[in-house]
């Protein structure tokens, strides 16, 4: 095999195949990446766990078509380091070697044929725009798992009818849900996926900044549930967890007591502020009064922190406890210039949602439902 690529092309190419390789992958030729020339003038990496993967076509001088398999963390290094001109790769022997200007690096060859064959996406089920959907995954993955307790918990619920598309994900603590529209490929398409959220949001990451981002839902090979997403040259799959998701919709509030619009930003920066005397798992407290929330933090000989930013409160005083991380998560998505806290009482489920104004139209298409902290004594 030899080709010729620009510096730039490969370091893209392999650093975006590169980034989902395993710490400690189970067989040592997952640790790869399969780089493939093709007489066409088309380069192509991949990158596959058994779980998750990454494919990338680019353009290359190819003289001499093949295949090599090389460590794939170490070649994504040496490409970004490389100086900025054109990279020689050609196969000698055991060894690849790679050329840039008087930089030369010699890697070990890995057993191609000894890599598992990438699945293949199930047939395309539609298009999303590509920032929408990016920020869609941004704002719901906050609200999933991140241990094992509980596997299922640690995914993104997909649910697709038509033209809308709802996210879903819940820790037990906290829920969030996005509502979008999209392009399906039929008009009555309907699908219920759970995606790993990591995976789901490094994907939306890398594939965001494309215009629109193809999505494929359905069975791989032997009936396991896929799914594939594919921008431009780039094309990833990942395999979906199985298992029935809790029937957590119920928990959204229907009804509200006391609601507060308040300055997103301000609001922020003020649980920024008072939280830093707080120590780990130990909540802030919002106090709701007329045209203002006090935020509050410690008692007693602990240190001690208070700030008042002003709101608009309708309904009954309240005072409720959150946990800052989890608050500030939701805050932190919410996307609009002031966010509205609905209560119903100080230990019922909060939630939040935005709005551009203060007295403006509120946004439910994105919803954060905060479980409040029980106060001692």
């Amino acid at each position: 095999m030899k080709f010729r690529v620009e510096r730039d092309v490969l370091a893209e190419a392999v650093t975006w195949v590169a980034r989902g390789l395993p710490n400690r992958p189970p067989v040592p030729v997952l640790a790869g990446v399969l780089i493939e020339a093709a007489d066409d003038g088309t380069l192509t990496l991949s990158t596959f766990d058994y779980e998750v993967s990454a494919r990338i076509s680019v353009a290359a001088e190819v003289a001499e078509p093949g295949t090599v398999l090389v460590l794939g963390r170490l070649l994504a290094d040496i490409s970004r380091n490389l100086p900025a001109k054109p990279v020689d790769v050609a196969t000698e022997g055991a060894k690849v070697q790679v050329t840039c200007g008087s930089s030369r690096f010699a890697l070990l060859q890995m057993p191609a044929d000894e890599y598992p064959t990438l699945p293949t996406s199930p047939e395309g089920s539609g298009s999303v725009d590509g920032t929408v959907f990016t920020q869609a995954v941004q704002q719901v993955q906050i609200a999933a798992d991140r241990g094992d307790t509980l596997p299922i918990l640690t995914g993104v619920r997909v649910e697709i009818e038509g033209e809308k598309v709802t996210l879903l994900a819940t820790d037990r603590y906290r829920l969030a849900m996005r509502e979008l529209t999209w392009n399906p490929n039929v008009s009555d398409a309907s699908h219920v996926a759970l995606i790993p959220a990591r995976t789901l949001s490094d994907t939306a990451k890398a594939l965001g900044a494309a215009g629109s981002i193809e999505v494929s839902l359905g069975a791989a090979a032997g009936g396991s549930g896929l799914a594939g997403f594919e921008a431009g040259q780039r094309h990833t799959t990942t395999r979906l967890l199985d298992g029935e998701y809790p029937k957590v919709a119920k928990i959204f509030p229907t009804s509200s007591e006391t609601e507060a619009v308040v300055d997103t930003e301000v609001l922020t920066e003020a649980v920024k502020r008072v939280a830093l005397v707080t120590e780990r798992n130990t909540p802030v407290r919002l106090r709701f009064t007329e045209g203002q929330v006090t935020i509050e933090a410690g008692a007693g000989d602990d240190a001690q922190a208070s700030e008042a930013v002003e709101a608009v409160v309708h309904g009954p005083q309240i005072e409720v406890a959150f946990n800052p991380g989890y608050l500030l998560d939701g805050l932190g998505v919410l996307g609009t210039a002031f966010t509205r806290l609905s209560f119903t009482a100080p230990l019922k489920p909060a939630m939040i949602t935005g709005q551009e104004s203060q007295d403006g139209e509120i946004d439910t298409t994105y919803r954060y439902v905060l479980q409040p902290v029980r106060l001692a004594g």
